[in-house]
């Protein structure tokens, strides 16, 4: 699964510029399955089960990343710029970019050290302040290679870190990496997957596909946050790389249906691998707009612990990719005994 994984973080899909990513997973899925396009962007695919379902169960992750977009040509040739997705400006600044359907590369920089006043020097600089310098004289050079709303991408590689792999976009490829597996070793039961578009901007894709499947019940595959480093302590921590799937009982936007949880907890148990939960109410995912659809969807998330989400450099533990895929697949089956 790795060098799917490797495949697709290295693809580039911001929000709403998702048509690579998913022409890939196309590519991955097209003989196993039945698939359309819904209006959004968002891959909406039926596989046949090896037995028929009782309940339509639809397991989701998205295909978009957190980047910008350019919002305006400088003078001097740089590009202003706007976030995609919620990124931490201290992640930003003298980052290597990629701009544009060319992958046009660039470099994210902000006024000179020595330009600044003492106060400036003390604080962190703004995106605001920032701009991308992909080498042009002036404006109307800039102007023969960029347009105004071309998306920006982090340029960054897929690295073997020790035991860890480091990457962008790891949220949420590595939940569409599961899931193409999935459908490619054939489910239990009759299943729909769905790869949503624009979660990162308000769970906009899902908010959609959710009403067109229509299921009874919905798995939701993310990556999380993880502060497991030194100097953070206690709950702040929130969950730990090596440590398995992350089962959440609660974020910022669900409350998670408490018998998926514990049938979740339960096939973890049974399949003697490592999990556990969020030790912080945090951060949010697909399920939110998922649950309160079609009259209410019951839902549970799994996810991979992820260090520095929303980044240019998201690092997962390579031993948590095959646990949880088995959890995933393992609750997939049992929730059609409920």
């Amino acid at each position: 699964m790795k060098e799917l994984l490797r495949e697709l973080c290295l693809a580039d899909g911001v929000s709403g510029g998702e048509s690579a990513v998913r022409e890939l997973i196309i590519s991955k899925i097209a003989p196993y399955c039945e698939y359309k396009v819904d209006p959004l962007g968002s891959l909406i695919c039926f596989r046949k089960g090896r037995k028929s379902a009782d309940k339509k169960l639809m397991i989701c992750a998205h295909m978009d990343e957190v980047g910008f977009i350019v919002t305006y040509i400088n003078s001097d040739g740089t590009l202003a710029f706007a976030p995609v997705g919620g990124i931490n400006a201290g992640v930003v600044l003298a980052r290597q970019v990629r701009v544009g359907k060319d992958r046009l590369p660039g470099v994210i920089g902000s006024t000179a050290v020595h330009n600044l006043s003492k106060e400036q020097r003390e604080k962190a600089p703004k995106i605001d302040d920032m701009y991308i310098d992909i080498g042009a004289r002036d404006r109307e050079e800039a102007m023969k290679y960029v347009s105004l709303g071309d998306s920006v991408y982090f340029d960054s590689e897929f690295t073997q870190l020790g035991a860890n792999i480091k990457s962008k976009a790891i949220d949420d490829r590595v939940g569409c990496a599961m899931m193409i597996r999935l459908i490619q070793e054939q489910p239990e039961y009759d299943t729909y997957f769905v790869f949503n578009v624009q979660e990162e901007i308000g769970l906009r894709g899902s908010q959609a596909s959710a009403f067109s499947v229509a299921p009874d019940f919905a798995i939701v595959l993310e990556a999380t946050t993880a502060a497991d480093i030194d100097g953070v302590t206690g709950t702040k921590r929130v969950c730990w790389l090596g440590d398995g799937p992350v089962i959440s009982f609660m974020d910022r936007s669900t409350v998670y249906d408490k018998g998926l949880y514990q049938l979740a907890m339960d096939s973890a148990r049974g399949l003697q691998i490592c999990c556990q939960t969020k030790t912080m109410i945090a951060g949010g995912n697909d399920a939110g707009a998922i649950h309160t659809s079609c009259g209410g969807v019951r839902t549970i998330a799994v996810s991979l612990p992820c260090r520095y989400l929303h980044s240019a450099s998201c690092v997962i533990a390579e031993a948590d990719l095959e646990p949880s895929y088995q959890l995933v697949k393992t609750l997939a089956e049992r929730i059609n005994s409920l």
